[in-house]
């Protein structure tokens, strides 16, 4: 869903700090043209909806047109090693990989089309598209959490420390439509997911859980 001006007065908040981290992204290199005609990673049985959904998504196997189509990248690769604590959302142990957001898309729609979030895993010189996002900020949520494919969000929590400001509270939902998870279809982490050693990958601890306020 597309933001138009009768939202910002009541998104103005949120949208100010996604802006933040947009000013911050970076595009990654461009893959090889074989990227976006890779072969399926062999995956459990998908519901149709999800069938349709990932259908919908598969030309982001590219991540340029994903970028083209305003998809920009958080550079980053998260993993959390340690999973969920006390407090905190229970995580498996597992990675998420490198994350690419769509700030036309944050408001309290979901579509299956259009996730907010399109979710890839570093192989080598190429970004491999693993999983699909569905975001809401709390500040755009209604009372309830939102819910998409059957499925609440998870959430509220805070914002993912430090490719995102704490402060940003918020439902999410990921779906691994193109690599089989053995934590489950709609687990946040992946513990077949493994980020590269190096600078701009992050081993973080799992978000703390917070409560949703009225707005």
């Amino acid at each position: 869903m597309y933001l138009t001006a009768s939202y910002y007065p009541t998104f103005c908040p949120t949208i100010a700090r996604l802006a933040l981290v947009a000013t911050l992204l970076a595009v990654p290199g461009s893959p090889l043209a074989a990227q976006a005609r890779a072969a399926t990673v062999a995956l459990t049985s998908l519901s149709p909806e999800l069938e349709k959904a990932r259908a919908a998504l598969d030309k982001y196997r590219d991540p340029v047109l994903a970028v083209h189509d305003g998809y920009f990248s958080t550079v980053g690769c998260i993993e959390y090693p340690e999973g969920g604590r006390e407090g905190t959302m229970q995580y498996a142990p597992g990675g998420m990989g490198v994350h690419f957001l769509n700030l036309q898309l944050i408001g309290p729609a979901m579509d299956p089309a259009k996730p907010q979030v399109l979710i890839y895993e570093p192989d080598g010189n190429k970004l491999r598209l693993v999983a699909a996002e569905w975001f809401v900020p709390v500040d755009a949520s209604a009372p309830s959490p939102p819910a998409i494919f059957g499925k609440q969000l998870e959430g509220p929590m805070e914002g993912h420390h430090p490719l995102m400001p704490t402060g940003l509270h918020h439902y999410d939902l990921h779906v691994w439509l193109w690599k089989d998870n053995p934590a489950g279809i709609f687990s946040p982490t992946n513990p077949a997911l493994k980020c590269p050693k190096g600078a701009y990958s992050f081993a973080e601890p799992a978000p703390k859980r917070v409560q949703h306020q009225a707005h």
